[in-house]
């Protein structure tokens, strides 16, 4: 049970990773746009930024739940 229980919470984790990711990259192509208003710029570039952040600890804790359902 728990196999399945750490491969539901592996996929969640990467769906959660790639999100984060997603909108990281459309908020660093906002804080480069030089035609966006300079504090519309400065709040995307913090947001991309967290989620950065939010991104590496859904994919660690992928991984994590990867590995405790392979054993």
């Amino acid at each position: 049970m728990d196999t399945i229980k750490n491969a539901g919470n592996y996929v969640s984790d990467k769906i959660q990773g790639t999100s984060h990711e997603a909108s990281k990259e459309a908020n660093k192509n906002v804080a480069k746009d030089s035609n966006v208003g300079v504090t519309d710029r400065l709040s995307a570039a913090g947001d991309a930024i967290s989620d950065k952040a939010k991104e590496s600890k859904h994919d660690a804790s992928a991984e994590s739940h990867k590995q405790q359902a392979m054993h």
